[in-house]
């Protein structure tokens, strides 16, 4: 029902001084280069995630981490969506406009659903967490490719974007208030989600940031927040271990 009353509502468009980020400085010959170079500690921690899951698949403990062997299919997702992103953000901070950023946004857009899917399958059950993947795969790829397309038509209408990331993480919260994990660590969900937050929050005060004392912009300590995110993600799975009594 929300989703589609974004469909409906008067369009939140995107500022037209989107693309002009505070830290513009050049090292090196690389333009954005703060904001360029710090999507490395993005990638370093998706390609930690997809390591672990890699070590995993050939470790007699795997079941130590997911009960069943399908529960991890949301994490590949969302750790190599966490490497697209980084790539995607790269590429598109050497030079920002539409085009380039709708390869930052769909893998974003796919993490997200994909943590929503981990956190459907470890709390409601697998099977309805497994069976959810590939639906809200595409939902997260069409919101975006809505957003690119009405930009493209002149309208440039954020609403299905936008919606999708909030509800996917406000949905996140309730169902870890409401249903207990069946592993241990559950309340790391929480740390996870508030690194996000605040990673939003510096991304919305890029400049104010930057302007105390120019050394770094709001938007650069983002991508180091959700790299710490995602790192946080790593180690959860890492520490935890099935609950006797849930599984």
């Amino acid at each position: 029902m929300v989703i589609l009353a974004a469909f409906f509502l008067p369009p939140v468009t995107q500022p037209s001084d989107y693309h002009q980020f505070a830290d513009q400085r050049i090292f090196f010959s690389i333009p954005d280069f703060f904001n360029v170079i710090s999507n490395l500690a993005i990638f370093i921690s998706g390609l930690t995630g997809l390591w672990f899951l890699v070590r995993l698949s050939r470790s007699s403990v795997r079941n130590q981490v997911f009960i069943e062997t399908a529960e991890c299919w949301p994490y590949w997702i969302l750790f190599l969506s966490v490497v697209m992103a980084a790539v995607g953000s790269t590429y598109y901070h050497w030079s920002p406009d539409n085009d380039g950023l709708v390869w930052d946004r769909i893998p974003i857009a796919l993490g997200i659903m994909a943590l929503l899917s981990a956190v459907l399958t470890e709390r409601i059950g697998a099977q309805v967490g497994v069976w959810s993947l590939p639906f809200l795969t595409v939902l997260g790829l069409a919101s975006v490719v809505y957003w690119y397309w009405t930009e493209q038509m002149g309208v440039g209408s954020l609403n299905f974007y936008v919606v999708s990331q909030f509800y996917s993480i406000l949905l996140i919260l309730l169902l870890s208030m409401l249903f207990p994990s069946r592993y241990t660590r559950g309340t790391d969900i929480y740390q996870v989600v508030a690194l996000y937050a605040v990673a939003k929050l510096t991304e919305v005060l890029d400049a104010e940031i930057y302007s105390w004392g120019q050394i770094i912009s709001g938007h650069t300590i983002k991508h180091l927040l959700v790299a710490l995110a995602v790192y946080w993600i790593v180690q959860t799975l890492q520490k935890r271990r099935p609950l006797q009594e849930r599984i």
